[in-house]
């Protein structure tokens, strides 16, 4: 059995999310104290965050 092909790079497209995030907190700079309050709000205003934060939320805790 052969490896298969990607059709994709999983780095190229880390780094061109991570440059669109920062060139869009650069032209938003004076909306957030702190780049990391930017990448907060970005990520509460994803739809996709709140479902995935919500099922973190109902996940059994290990409670060692």
């Amino acid at each position: 059995m052969g490896t298969k092909t990607k059709t994709f790079d999983c780095v190229a497209m880390k780094d061109r999310i991570q440059a669109a995030l920062v060139a869009e907190y650069e032209t938003r700079r004076d909306e957030f104290p702190s780049y990391m309050a930017f990448i907060r709000a970005t990520a509460d205003e994803s739809d996709w965050v709140r479902r995935f934060r919500a099922r973190l939320a109902q996940a059994p805790r290990n409670q060692e």
